[in-house]
């Protein structure tokens, strides 16, 4: 009896400049990446990084290149970033196996996020488990860090929640793990969407979060408490719909701290000069209280 053949996926690897590696991380998802992951190249004596995207079928290098250089334009960084690019197989035990290499427990705050295999002590934290399929959104991106800190710090009992470009929906899960039931969770990418019902469903919260494939609306309702994990040309054409549909508390992410200056100007054309920016490498979060 023959044996069955080892499944095969592809990887792409990309050496670039570490402030580059999230719009590398971005044009992946684009092109429908299972999943990604950073190396830091320390032994290089440099700040570069390797960031490695793996697909089901490998993108032709022309899709690639495209995608790449529009999100090296969308997070403001230099063509030249991208140092090399290659491409390879890789068998489903070594894919299974570096996943599970680097998934690994993350503390943040209140939470600890963990994938479905690992195993974490008896702790304190609020344990939330996610599926590895997308890069954000897993817990280790300074981005959904920030928002995290902040949820586990500003919200309270009861308060209604809006997570807009919920992703992998742990900002939402977060908070039906701290006990919110209204909570509106939508996302533009219908995939997205897919994995956050998953996710919910998983961490025992499915019932508590109201998941959407779009984007918001002069429909939507208000919120007590509005999170806006994007990125900044995104935030700032919906700039007035966020502020009109929330009632206490907006959080922005997603915004590289170059672009500080841009948001804080879009939000002093409201008349919003008192907010809080927490920073986390190359990203920040800016926290308004109404």
């Amino acid at each position: 009896m023959s044996e069955t053949p080892a499944k095969r996926w592809f990887a792409v690897d990309v050496e670039a400049d570490a402030p580059a590696a999230e719009a590398v991380e971005y044009a992946f998802n684009t092109l429908d990446a299972l999943g990604t992951e950073i190396d830091h190249l320390r032994k290089t004596g440099t700040d570069a990084v390797k960031i490695t995207g793996y697909f089901n079928n490998l993108p032709t290098a022309e899709d690639l290149q495209f995608e790449i250089d529009d999100a090296l334009n969308i997070y403001e960084q230099e063509q030249t970033a991208i140092r090399s690019t290659s491409t390879r197989e890789v068998e489903d035990a070594d894919w299974l196996a570096e996943w599970k290499r680097h998934w690994k427990p993350t503390e943040i705050g209140r939470f600890i996020i963990a994938p479905p295999w690992s195993e974490v002590a008896t702790t304190d934290k609020i344990i939330i488990r996610i599926e590895p399929n997308m890069a954000f959104g897993t817990g280790t991106h300074d981005t959904t860090q920030l928002c995290l800190k902040a949820i586990g710090e500003q919200y309270e009992p009861e308060m209604s929640v809006l997570d807009v470009g919920t992703g992998t929906g742990i900002l939402a899960i977060a908070v039906a793990k701290l006990g919110g039931t209204d909570i509106f969770a939508c996302d533009t990418d219908a995939d997205s969407i897919k994995i956050a019902r998953e996710n919910a469903v998983l961490n025992g919260v499915g019932d508590a979060i109201n998941f959407a494939d779009g984007p918001i609306d002069d429909r939507t309702p208000q919120y007590d408490f509005t999170c806006a994990n994007l990125t900044a040309d995104v935030i700032v054409p919906i700039l007035p719909l966020l502020l009109a549909k929330t009632k206490n508390i907006l959080l922005l992410s997603g915004i590289l701290a170059e672009q500080e200056k841009l948001i804080t100007d879009e939000l002093l054309k409201f008349q919003i000069s008192n907010f809080q920016i927490e920073h986390s490498g190359e990203w920040i979060s800016v926290l308004i209280k109404f």
